[in-house]
This record gives C-alpha cells, structure tokens and sequence, in this order.
C-alpha cells in the first residue's frame, strides 16, 4: 500500500469520487465507504462495538454451513461508484479470493453506532436491497439494551422479518439462535 495523503487522493473539482478514488485514500482511522459517488467517513467504531462484532462473528462461524464463510469487515463493491465496508457479511466460499466482494453476499451485518444509524437503517439499507443481498441484519449494541432487526429480501424489496431483544432463530443463510444479550454480555454501559 503507498501512503498517501487525503488531498491526493481527493477527485478533481466537481468530480464525484469513484471505487479508485476510494482505493487511495489513506489509513487514518476513518472508514471511508462510497454511495453513489458520494463519500461516507466515519470515525473508528468504539470498542464496544467492535466486541459485539466480533463476539457475533464467533456464533455465526461456529454454525457456518462449510459451503459458507464469515468474513470480517470485508470491502463489497456494488458499482464504480458504490463501496461500503460492512460490519460481517456471509459469502459463498467459492466467493473468497480477491481484495473485495463484487457479488452480493448472502447476508450483510452492520453493527449500529451512534454517528451511523440513520445511515445504516436507510441509505445502506437501501443500497443493499438494490445490490440483491437477500438478508440484513442491524445489530443495535446497546448494552442496556440490545437488538437484532433482520430484514430479508422478498421480490425487489426488504421485509422487516424481526425486531427483537430476546434470543431470535432465524433461517437464513442458515439456522442460527442470536441472543442479542449475549453479544453485549459484560460490556460497560
């Protein structure tokens, strides 16, 4: 990777920023994703919820079909114009290789935070139902009170399947118990 600066890797004037553009930006602690040419910069997650990723990534793996992977905040380019860098996402195997997904994922998992939600529960959500990711899954990991809402593709659009705080099986990509207490399990309020 070569270091650049922000200002060089900034489109020229009136330019919308592009995947390439994207792929220059430096490694300064923001997330940098792409919707539709426009940047999105978030700060670095807390480590709350980092932890509740992580710990989520740990259940999903341990019930993971072998024909399926969890993967870690991969990079899922939808378009020259469109990137976003979700929290998980479950992929084919066959899928796994190259620097980012391009096909959509089986399953999309972004992990709330405070400077993300409305983002999350609209703009990305409706960037992934367009994309054909056939489940997404919002993780709100507040430890007082946390919860999992799923949503699963039906026709062209999203179906609010569930909302919950209590332990919730669901059924794709595969059958998996998440109880949202487990995820926040020990976490400071």
């Amino acid at each position: 990777m070569i270091a650049v600066r922000i200002d060089e890797a900034w489109p020229g004037f009136g330019d919308s920023f592009t995947v390439a553009d994207l792929d220059r930006m430096p490694s300064d602690g923001h997330r940098y994703e792409l919707v539709d040419g426009a940047l999105v910069v978030s700060p670095r997650p807390t480590t709350v919820h980092q932890a509740v990723a992580g710990r989520l990534y740990g259940i999903l793996s341990a019930v993971c079909p072998d024909e399926y992977l969890v993967v870690p905040e991969p990079a899922v380019q939808l378009d020259p114009a469109t990137e976003l860098a979700p929290d998980l996402v479950v992929v084919h195997l066959d899928d796994v290789g190259g620097a980012k997904f391009t096909a959509p994922p089986l399953l999309v998992v972004e992990v709330r935070s405070p400077s993300t939600a409305l983002i999350d529960l609209n703009r990305k959500k409706a960037v992934y139902e367009k994309f054909g990711v056939p489940s997404y899954w919002i993780v709100d990991p507040e430890p007082a009170r946390p919860e999992l809402t799923v949503f699963e593709l039906r026709g062209s659009g999203y179906v609010l399947e569930a909302t919950s705080t209590q332990p919730l099986t669901v059924s794709h990509p595969f059958a998996v118990v998440i109880t949202p207490t487990d995820l926040t399990r020990g976490l400071p309020r």
